[in-house]
């Protein structure tokens, strides 16, 4: 797997985090860059440690199933993405959640990061270089989240709703590629 195709994982990854991101921009009275960075923080750094903790679980299992391994990358990267379609279109109530709070932005970085924490895994199947995609997808995810605060400052929440369906068709478009590539070896 190649690095562009690890950007496009982060992308993908990453518009949950830039969604909720959005959501916290539209809290803001004012923009507030120091909240914007450290909304970045949490979600950039939750996102690179997922991954790694993943990868970690992946390899002590990959022995066990590397002749399926591509069957379960398909399986989690389509699972995940269709979960951020299905949930792009329900409405949030904790949108306009102004808290900026370590418990609050633990919890939304935990949660935005959860499908992560299955890239990982796949990851370790896939034997890619994981520091590497790790930092990609956290610095991807810490430059979205930023923007995403500063967008929902300015715009509203017209693009939150976008960027989960995209960030699921990324994500299965994905999976598809690594399902096709091994059945045609």
């Amino acid at each position: 797997m190649g690095l562009w195709e690890i950007f496009v994982i982060g992308l993908g990854l990453s518009m949950d985090a830039f969604a909720v991101s959005i959501c916290k921009g539209l809290s803001m009275k004012r923009m507030n860059w120091r909240q914007a960075v450290l909304v970045g923080v949490y979600f950039g750094g939750f996102q690179f440690l997922m991954p790694l903790i993943g990868y970690l679980l992946g390899t002590t299992m990959a022995d066990l199933i590397v002749s399926i391994d591509h069957w379960i990358a398909f399986g989690l990267l389509g699972l995940i993405g269709f979960n951020m379609i299905r949930e792009a279109g329900h409405s949030d109530a904790d949108c306009l959640n102004d808290n900026f709070d370590v418990k609050t932005m633990l919890m939304l970085a935990v949660a935005t990061s959860i499908d992560a924490l299955a890239v990982g895994i796949t990851f370790a199947f896939l034997r890619v270089q994981i520091l590497t995609a790790a930092l990609i997808i956290g610095v991807t995810t810490f430059l979205l989240s930023v923007a995403g605060v500063r967008v929902g400052n300015v715009f509203g929440s017209r693009f939150r709703t976008r960027a989960e369906y995209a960030g699921g068709i990324i994500l299965i478009l994905i999976g598809l590629k690594i399902l096709l590539e091994h059945l045609g070896e």
